[in-house]
């Protein structure tokens, strides 16, 4: 008897045994993944083709940011990010972003991989390297070091977790602000509705400082109900080679998602450079982060001004198909940023198929219109006010 009961005992403990072991573990069971296994490969690819129908002699779409060559099939981006995310308190991680392509050569930083003295970049750049922890106080105070796109502005430099709704970016992006930093950021958000940053940095588009001075930067995030979303940027300090004149920029953001198809946005700028004058004249086409002298330019100082605004719709007609139209005004009203005084209009319209989650066609249409004769013609020797392209863009990302 006894022997029995020991043996259905054994037989209990057994099962009990089979069962735990096979049985399927809960999430709370699971160990945490090391760091390696933290870490994501991401890739972000474009490629394009644009014809300027005014055909012009030097093949040069002017005044664009990463569209300017001129009836040429060409890869507009190839970038490679490698990430730990951040996202509750106490997280350490980093983000690496290596760009290849049209990308690397308009927006790579002053001392990193573009020239100091001719301003030239080649085919590659660290767009972005920074690390990142968010400090165990309160909600979480995240702090970013290292070298990262600017929080400035409606459009951005294309990634594989976004892409902007037009295939060329505006004149805003182009002209009026900067395109990276390099330095610390501070982010805390306060509440649901309100996040505010504050960053001190080396200055716009500079992985090595050009002066002895340092540029402070603040964002504040605002989002009052959930189809609005308000975004208000400031960033001030000295810009120029050995310059102590400060260089203030403020911008404006607002985002609005109307029902679930239609959204609209809202961006302006405004900046303002102390003793500041007119950019070199000889390319007012391609815009490079060089800021000139006041000696090197050969002019008489004085505080340069520009400002624009730019306003977007997107139709998100079905899950696949959306219909984007952009229309903008910039006033370079001292020739500071392009190189010549003017007041320059442009409307973007972009039709988008979403072929998969991973690979998206789109067209576009553009026309710039200033109303000063900067565009190339054909023959060389006259120009026109006015610039026309039509745009064929592929990207995938994954």
């Amino acid at each position: 008897m006894v022997y029995r009961t020991m043996r259905l005992a054994s037989c209990f403990v057994v099962m009990a045994l089979v069962v735990t072991a096979s049985a399927p573990r809960s999430y709370a069971d699971e160990p945490p993944k090391g760091w390696r296994q933290q870490i994501t490969l991401n890739a972000f690819a474009s490629a394009s083709y644009t014809w300027n129908f005014n055909n012009p002699s030097t093949n040069v779409n002017q005044l664009r940011a990463f569209d300017y060559d001129h009836n040429s099939i060409r890869i507009d981006a190839a970038e490679l990010v490698v990430q730990k995310a951040v996202a509750n308190k106490g997280d350490f991680g980093f983000r690496i972003d290596v760009a290849m392509g049209a990308v690397a050569r308009i927006a790579a930083a002053r001392g990193l991989f573009r020239d100091t003295a001719t301003g030239v970049a080649g085919d590659f750049d660290l767009q972005q390297a920074f690390a990142s922890y968010i400090v165990p106080i309160g909600k979480g105070l995240r702090i970013d070091a290292g070298k990262f796109v600017t929080p400035v502005g409606a459009e951005f430099i294309e990634g594989y977790d976004g892409y902007n709704d037009n295939h060329s970016r505006s004149l805003l992006f182009t002209w009026a602000i900067p395109f990276t930093h390099t330095g610390f950021k501070l982010s805390y958000p306060f509440n649901d509705k309100f996040t505010a940053m504050v960053m001190l940095v080396n200055g716009w588009d500079n992985v090595v400082d050009n002066n002895a001075g340092k540029s402070f930067g603040v964002s504040f995030t605002l989002t009052p109900i959930g189809p609005l979303a308000i975004y208000l940027n400031y960033i001030g300090g000295p810009e120029r080679d050995k310059s102590d004149d400060f260089r203030h920029l403020i911008d404006l953001g607002v985002v609005a998602h109307i029902g679930s198809r239609l959204t609209l946005t809202l961006n302006a700028d405004y900046g303002n450079d102390q003793n500041g004058v007119p950019a070199p004249a000889a390319d007012p086409g391609i815009p490079m982060p060089m800021a000139p002298d006041p000696a090197a330019a050969g002019a008489a100082a004085t505080n340069a001004q520009w400002a624009g605004v730019a306003l977007y719709a997107r139709v998100q007609a079905t899950k696949r198909f959306a219909a984007i139209a952009r229309g903008e005004i910039f006033w370079d009203i001292d020739g500071f940023r392009t190189g010549v005084k003017q007041r320059i209009m442009e409307l973007t319209l972009t039709p988008e198929l979403k072929i998969t989650d991973s690979l998206l066609l789109r067209g576009e249409f553009r026309i710039d219109q200033s109303d000063q004769g900067i565009f190339t013609r054909s023959d060389g020797a006259t120009t026109r006010k006015y610039q026309p392209t039509l745009a064929l863009n592929a990207i995938y990302v994954f």
